[in-house]
Order: structure tokens, then C-alpha cells, then sequence
């Protein structure tokens, strides 16, 4: 990772020169597969041609460059890598539509691990995922089919989706989000029938993951939790907190994009009737001094919050938990359930 100083920015250099020298620096130091160009405010008011150097650089230092517009106007800091994504999408390859089922490949971080774990999920449904965005190498990003399916597995990823509609040409599969037991048998089985496959079995699957982490559901079932709104994650995670039996006051949001997130929102009113309960209120970009006095008033059993309200809730007898700590755990997929409700009962055990 390499930073332009002050005088880089201050007019008094080329931009192009100054950053084929960092680039030329980097590949020395670090000889990388392709480099990423971050572009901050700063870069955005002095209005750097950030895409357009790339282009020649590129061909002068024979590396991928990526240009992502980090702008600061983002609602959440997850949609960082949304716009390093939907940058990659433009990198991809594209492939002739070609005869046969559709190829699939699915977008969103996890560790190989998770990644693993998701497409051997999909091979025992007949789905072959082609492959990953991000790979873990940029040489093997997989190729686009204008046709071809792909299918998100994090709610924050509404640019990529976009770009891959709209600039390759590529079918959204529209589905929840492989969170909890019930999320991943649902994103399961709306890829399964987009190929036409049988889902039987993935009833079973689903009930065994839940026997397996039945000590942690019956913990948590009763308890309350109020999402104050930080990674967009909070729409998953209360829909899967739901169905474990816990009671969600409010559902803060940064931001919700509709239509990426419509089969999640349908889901959750679907468990909602399931378990005779009240649709939760969902606030977008709520006012925090007006969430803290509903969470004076409601006392929930935990609050789960970015870390500037954590410690004032603390000092008030509030327990909370990061929102930051469900953006890097893993929490997808039928065996990470486990890990979503040990995290939220150490907070809550803590106290206890």
C-alpha cells in the first residue's frame, strides 16, 4: 500500500509522472499482478484523470491498473468494496454467449474457505460455479457471458450487481443472503431453480445446521436487539436473528437499495408471518440522538452499533456489540450460523 504526499496533490508535479513513479516503486518493491488507484476527495476536487492515466500506464509498465472512486459520499464503509468490484467487473473478460446452461459465478469477499464451502453446496445441487469476483489472483478472474447468471452474497453490493447488468450483460439472480441456516437454504435454492435443478435435501441440510447451533438458539430466543445502522449487513442479520426466536426493535440501515435487497426483504416478512410476529421497524439513515433515547426507553438486551456509539451506550448500561466485528468474521453459509450467535452472546454473557 503506497500514499501520494502533500506536494504530490499540490499542482507543483505531473500527476502522470508523479504516479508512474510510486507504480514503478511498487512493482520493484512488491512485483503485484495488477494495482489498485484509490481515489479520494482529494482527487475528486482537484480533478485528477484518474481512468485516463491508467490507460497509459498501463501499456508503458505492462501492469493492470484499477481505478476505484473512494469518494467519501459512501452511506457505509462496506460499499468501499463495492466500488472496488464494480471497478473489476470492467476488467473482466467477456465471453460469446454460447449454447447450453449459463455459466455461474458469484461476487462478494469471503476466504477460500467460505468460497468452498458455498460452491460445494451448489455441486451437490448439479450447479457448477464458475467462478469467484474477487479471485484470489487476478489472473483467474472468471470470464463474463452476456447471459450468464451471477448471483451477490453480501447486501452491500448493489454497484456490482449493477455493472454486471448493465455492462456485461449478465441475469441477476435475485435471492436472500446465505446468512443463517434459513438464508443459506433460501440463496441455495433460488440459484438451484434458476438451472432448473431438484432442491431436495436442502429441508434436511437446513434442519441439521439448526440442531447443530440449537444450545446458542435457545440462549438467545427472548432476548431483544436494536440495529442502530453501520455496515448494511443489519437486514440479514435481523432476519436470521428473527428466526432464531430473538425479538428485533428497529433496523437501522445506512442505506437500502430496493431491488437488490427485495427477495431479503421478502424473506423477512415471510419469517415475520412464520413466527406471528410484527413486520421490525426499518430506519434508513436514522437520527442517532433519536435512536439512543428509543434505546434508553426500550433497555434491549444488546445493541449492535458502529464503535462511536459504542462505549456511551456502555457507560449508560447498554450492551453493544461492533457492527464491524460481522463484516470480517464469517458469517456465511450453513456452519458459520455458529460464529453470528457466539458473537452476539458475549456481550450479553458478559453482563449476565
Amino acid at each position: 500500500m503506497a500514499e501520494l504526499e502533500e506536494g504530490d496533490i499540490s499542482a507543483q508535479l505531473k500527476d502522470y509522472l508523479e504516479l508512474k513513479r510510486l507504480c514503478l516503486q511498487i512493482k520493484k518493491d512488491r512485483n503485484p499482478s495488477v494495482i489498485f488507484w484509490i481515489g479520494t476527495c482529494t482527487t475528486e476536487i482537484i480533478k485528477m484523470d484518474l481512468e485516463g492515466i491508467a490507460v497509459d500506464l498501463e501499456k508503458e509498465l505492462s501492469i493492470p491498473i484499477i481505478v476505484a472512486r473512494a469518494n467519501g459520499l459512501d452511506y457505509a464503509f462496506t460499499q468501499g468494496e463495492d466500488t472496488v468490484l464494480s471497478s473489476l467487473v470492467l476488467k473482466t473478460q467477456a465471453r460469446p454467449k454460447e449454447l447450453g446452461s449459463p455459466p455461474l459465478v458469484l461476487f462478494g469477499s469471503v476466504s477460500d474457505f467460505v468460497a468452498e464451502q458455498l460452491s460445494f453446496e451448489l455441486t451437490k445441487l448439479g450447479v457448477e460455479v464458475e467462478g469467484w469476483l474477487p479471485s484470489s489472483k487476478y489472473a483467474d478472474l472468471p470470464s463474463l457471458t452476456e447471459g450468464g447468471f451471477v448471483c451477490g452474497i453480501n447486501p452491500y453490493l448493489s454497484r456490482t450487481a449493477t455493472a454486471l447488468m448493465r455492462r456485461k450483460r449478465c441475469k441477476l439472480i435475485s435471492a436472500p443472503f446465505p446468512i443463517g441456516p434459513d438464508g443459506t437454504r433460501a440463496w441455495l435454492e433460488k440459484i438451484a431453480l434458476a438451472y432448473g435443478k431438484n432442491i431436495t435435501g436442502l429441508e434436511v441440510r437446513e434442519q441439521e445446521a439448526w440442531d447443530n447451533i440449537k444450545s446458542l438458539v435457545n440462549q438467545v430466543s427472548g432476548k431483544s436487539v436494536f440495529f442502530m445502522g453501520d455496515n448494511l449487513l443489519e437486514l440479514s442479520l435481523a432476519r436470521f436473528l428473527v428466526s432464531c426466536g430473538m425479538i428485533v426493535y428497529e433496523i437501522g440501515l445506512p442505506y437500502l437499495d430496493v431491488r437488490y435487497q427485495r427477495a431479503e426483504l421478502d424473506f423477512l416478512q415471510r419469517v415475520c408471518k412464520k413466527k406471528g410476529i410484527l413486520f421490525p421497524k426499518i430506519v434508513e439513515k436514522p437520527d442517532n440522538t433519536n435512536q439512543i433515547e428509543r434505546i434508553l426507553s426500550l433497555q434491549p438486551d444488546l445493541v449492535i452499533t458502529g464503535m462511536a456509539h459504542a462505549n456511551p451506550l456502555e457507560a449508560r448500561g447498554i450492551n453493544t456489540k461492533w457492527s464491524v466485528e460481522f463484516t470480517f468474521s464469517q458469517i456465511h453459509g450453513f456452519a458459520n450460523a455458529k460464529d453470528i450467535l457466539e458473537l452476539i452472546l458475549r456481550p450479553i454473557d458478559r453482563k449476565s
